[in-house]
């Protein structure tokens, strides 16, 4: 089952940022799944998942962003091998 979410948006933001509403979507997205991710609510194969793009890219982009893939917590490690 897929979700539509629908927000408002200036029109200024838009121009300042250079993006179509479509653009912006996919960067909104892309930082979501991304904070997402890096608050440990979002595992990296949903993540990927969710974005139509491979883990490894996934991955790359996040740790670009400033994300880590562990956190020597148990947690983390049993999330992150779970799909392995």
């Amino acid at each position: 089952m897929q979700n539509q979410i629908t927000i408002d948006c200036p029109s200024e933001i838009l121009l300042g940022l250079h993006l179509n509403a479509e653009g912006f979507a996919d960067y909104l997205k892309k930082q979501a799944a991304i904070s997402l991710f890096k608050e440990g609510k979002l595992s990296s194969g949903t993540a990927s998942a969710w974005l139509g793009i491979s883990r490894l890219a996934f991955l790359c982009m996040a740790f670009d962003a400033g994300a880590t893939l562990l956190e020597n917590s148990a947690d983390d490690l049993k999330r992150e091998t779970a799909l392995l």
